[in-house]
This record gives structure tokens, C-alpha cells and sequence, in this order.
């Protein structure tokens, strides 16, 4: 049953159309006098409300991305080819630290859509702890063995003094990167997508006037080259932690104070750990098969290298809506699951992947029709713009497939089925997605054709397994059970609704 004052305030918001207020605000409730918050909107107007503010985040992140690689390009392609191997390598490592903070935030999702804001509170504390002493040991790591990590990556030799300066200060601060990822976790999935949008633009802002003025030496200051984007990447992080951190702490029916990061319960921790484990090394297998991925790509050579990063810029665009959809879809699923409402989970899903289809499937063709174009932004070199425009027919199948798993794979971790996408991802993405990569790419001579072609074979192996496992509504079908069980027994016959649907 929906108390009073928070259906008023819900409905007020609605009507009034506060932006910054709309799934997440304050009421004082005069009986209890106590804090609470407005539920996130169920349907396809909240998947939306949720979705349009994560892909605004995801495209600013996009676009960071797609400025640092022009600006890199100014200083040289090499430049490029280390900037891509290395967040490569830097993605395989922050979802290493953020496994725990991912895993979190579906249980803070699951915990408020069934009205158990406290134990939501201590379990998005305790995922933003464990994220950040990993991410402090991640760091240090890098800080003191950047070149053996460089010489492991098939760096060449002549790119080991640029790798030496990219993975010394941005890997070192990498930390404040995990930090950004948890705390940005756990407030989106308490339904306010937007703080962590409003807290991108700033960032990304300030971070593109920063690599402006460092690496090219405006006012008077000397020209840093990359290591300018290293200096610009750590301030912009440490403005965007500290904003982050601030709403964290109001996220919460109860606002979090600096002793409550002392906070550890077991049962809950026990909980995280379990739907976690899982869901890390599911994101830490794609992360990692991509790493190694790109290590061929250096064997290839450079200039394949360089096409390869220059192109997954562009592909970022396809499917950063499509990937905001799929957030905003687990999380809506999440909170309706919470709730035990199962038929609209199930349902959920599947106007998630139709959405998701329609908006990849249009940006995909457009990247087709002036691929060439969009990369001669990047680099002059006609035989790195033929090598990509070479891969941009093959994108029309990749991104789709992308697609599929997220929207279904989402769904599942929604529900908690982290360890069937776990199984999938293992299996595929090392027999496919990597060992077929080397079989075709480097040993049968197919180069970046044949590796893309095993990334295609790879997505659509594992979206077709978790559509065929959402089909079958395992989960769903345990929990609907369950509830049945629960239901009293009538010592009589009973004509007409038993419950009722607000």
C-alpha cells in the first residue's frame, strides 16, 4: 500500500515536472517523522525517464573519449595506438575493482523496489567501500610496474616511452576512476539517473578545456603532449568523485556520514559477493578477451592498431543509446522484480530489446553510409581510412548482435541470474571471441576481417543463449511460485480480486 503523503508528493512531482527532483524527493512524513523517497516510475515512460539521462552521461563519455583520440592524433598515430591498448587495459581493471559496486547496485535496485530502504543504504555503502580499496591497491600497481605491463601488451619498443607516461599517471589515478564507476552506480539504481549526468557534463567540460590548454601549451604553459591528457584525466576525475560523493551521501533515506564507510554487515556483504562474483566475471572476460584482442592487433601492426581505435570511437556512437536503454532497462526490472511484479519483468525485457533494436540498428547504418568521412576526422592516412572503411559493412551485423546480449543480458542480472550470463560469457568469448580471433586474424592471415568476424560470431552466440534462458522464465517461475506458497488459504470460496493493483 502506497502511504498518503508519498502518493501526493509522487503525483506532485509528476504534474509539476521538477527536473532534478523527479524520481528522487523528499517528504516529510508528520506520523513518523522520518525522510523518504518518491518510487522510481514503472513502464514504458519510466524507462525512458531512466534511459535518456544515462545516455546523455554514456554520449558526454563517448565524446570525451572521441576528443582525447583527435587531439591524441594531433601528437602522433603512435600516440593513438597507446592510448587505445591502455584503456583497453584500464577497462579490464576498473571492472576488476567495480565487480562488487555492479553487483550492489541490482541488490539496491531489488532492496527499494520491495521498500527496504535501510538495508539498500548499507549495501550501497559497503559496495562503494570494497570498490575503492581495490581500486587504491589497482593504482599502485600501475605506478610502480608500468613498463612490465607494457612489454606484456606487445607494446613495441618505440612506443614504450609513450606507454611509460600514459599508464604511469592515468593508470595511478585510476583509483578515482572506480570510485566514479560505484558511487555513479549506486545512485542510478536508486532511480536518480540524473545526478550522474548533470555530474558527466561538468566533467567532460572541464577535461576537454583542460586537454586543450595542456597539451598544446595555451597561455604561456608548455606543451605536455600526452602527458597533458594524463594531468587533464586526473583533475577532471577528482572534480567528478568529489560532486559524486557529496550526492551519494543524500541518495538515502538516512544520509550517509563519514563514519558509516566503517559499516559492515556479513549477511548483506554475503549477498553482494554472491550476485557479484558472477557479474565480474562476466564483464572481466569481455573486458580481458578485448585486451587480448588488441594485443593481436599490435601484432598486426600499427597502423591496424591505430584503425581499430579510431573505429571503435565511431562504433561507441551506434550503441550508446541502445546501451543506455539496456541500463535504464535493468534497472526498471531490478526495482518491478523487488516487487515481486514478474509478468512485467518479463514483458520489461523484451520492449527493452525492441527499443534497443531500432535505435542501434538506425545510428549503425549511418556510421555505414559516411564511415569515410567520420574517419578522415581522425587521421589523413589512406591506408588506416581504408582499413577501416574495409570493417564498416561487417558493424552492420556486430551492432545488433551487441545489442541482443546486452538487452537480455541485463535482463537476467536484473533478476539476479548472474551466473547462466557468467557461463555463457566464459565459454564463448574465450573459444570464440579469442581463440578463433588468433585462429583466423593472425594464423590464417585474415587480419582485422577475420577478427571481426569472430567478434560477430561471439555476440550472437551469446545473445541467442540468453534469450533462449529468458524464455524460459526459470527465475521468474521460481519466484511467482514461491509467492503462491505464501498466499493464505481461504476456508471458503471467494468471488472476485483478492488484490488490487495501484
Amino acid at each position: 500500500m502506497v502511504h498518503f503523503p508519498e502518493y501526493i508528493t509522487y503525483n506532485l512531482v509528476l504534474t509539476r515536472g521538477f527536473a532534478r527532483k523527479l524520481v528522487l524527493k523528499y517528504y516529510r512524513d508528520e506520523q513518523i517523522g522520518r525522510v523518504g523517497f518518491v518510487k522510481p516510475i514503472a513502464g514504458k515512460a519510466g524507462l525512458w525517464m531512466l534511459a535518456w539521462p544515462i545516455f546523455i552521461e554514456i554520449f558526454l563519455q563517448t565524446l570525451l573519449g572521441t576528443v582525447d583520440t583527435v587531439m591524441v592524433s594531433r601528437i602522433s598515430d603512435d600516440a593513438v595506438a597507446v592510448v587505445g591498448i591502455s584503456n583497453q587495459l584500464f577497462g579490464a581493471l576498473i571492472t576488476l575493482f567495480t565487480t562488487l559496486a555492479g553487483g550492489a547496485g541490482i541488490l539496491i535496485a531489488q532492496r527499494l523496489g520491495s521498500g527496504r530502504t535501510e538495508e539498500a543504504r548499507t549495501i550501497a555503502i559497503m559496495g562503494v567501500t570494497s570498490s575503492s580499496l581495490m581500486g587504491v591497491g589497482v593504482s599502485i600497481l600501475l605506478l610502480l610496474y608500468s613498463d612490465p605491463i607494457a612489454r606484456m601488451l606487445n607494446i613495441s619498443s618505440e612506443l614504450l616511452p609513450l606507454a611509460h607516461v600514459y599508464l604511469t599517471y592515468v593508470g595511478g589515478s585510476l583509483f578515482m576512476m572506480g570510485l566514479t564507476v560505484s558511487l555513479g552506480s549506486a545512485i542510478r539504481n536508486t532511480g536518480n539517473t540524473r545526478g550522474p549526468m548533470y555530474t558527466g557534463v561538468a566533467v567532460n567540460v572541464i577535461h576537454i578545456v583542460l586537454n586543450y590548454i595542456l597539451i598544446f601549451g595555451v597561455f604561456g604553459l608548455p606543451e605536455l603532449g600526452l602527458g597533458g591528457i594524463a594531468l587533464s584525466n586526473m583533475i577532471s576525475r577528482l572534480l567528478g568523485v568529489g560532486i559524486l560523493l557529496y550526492m551519494f551521501t543524500r541518495s538515502f533515506e538516512h544520509t550517509v556520514r563519514l563514519r558509516d564507510f566503517r559499516i559492515f554487515k556479513r549477511k548483506l556483504f554475503g549477498e553482494i559477493v554472491r550476485i557479484s562474483w558472477p557479474l565480474g566475471l562476466n564483464s572481466s572476460s569481455w573486458v580481458v578477451s578485448q585486451l587480448v584482442v588488441y594485443s593481436f592487433l599490435a601484432m598486426l601492426g600499427a597502423k591496424e592498431l591505430a584503425a581499430r581505435t579510431y573505429l571503435n570511437t565511431l562504433e561507441s556512437f551506434c550503441f550508446t543509446l541502445g546501451y543506455a536503454v539496456a541500463m535504464a532497462g535493468q534497472i526498471q526490472l531490478a526495482h518491478l522484480f523487488g516487487a515481486g511484479k514478474t509478468k512485467e519483468v518479463y514483458r520489461g525485457a523484451y520492449r527493452t530489446l525492441y527499443i534497443g533494436l531500432a535505435i542501434v540498428g538506425a545510428n549503425v547504418l549511418l556510421l555505414f553510409l559516411f564511415g569515410r568521412t567520420l574517419l578522415g576526422f581522425f587521421t589523413k592516412d589512406e591506408a588506416i581510412i581504408s582499413i577501416g572503411v574495409s570493417l564498416l559493412a561487417l558493424n552492420l551485423l556486430l551492432q545488433p548482435c551487441k545489442m541482443l546480449n546486452m538487452a537480455m543480458g541485463n535482463s537476467l542480472n536484473a533478476i539476479g541470474d548472474t551466473r547462466y550470463t557468467m557461463y555463457v560469457s566464459i565459454f564463448s568469448m574465450s573459444l570464440i571471441g579469442v581463440g578463433c580471433s588468433y585462429w583466423l586474424g593472425i594464423g590464417a592471415g585474415w587480419g582485422l576481417t577475420g577478427i571481426y568476424c569472430c567478434m560477430i560470431a561471439d555476440e550472437a552466440t551469446r545473445g541467442l543463449l540468453v534469450l533462449l534462458r529468458w524464455r524460459k522464465r526459470k527465475v521468474l517461475r521460481k519466484v511467482e511460485e514461491q509467492a503462491e506458497a505464501q498466499q493464505p488459504v481461504l476456508s471458503e470460496p471467494f468471488s472476485g480480486t483478492l488484490f488490487m493493483e495501484s
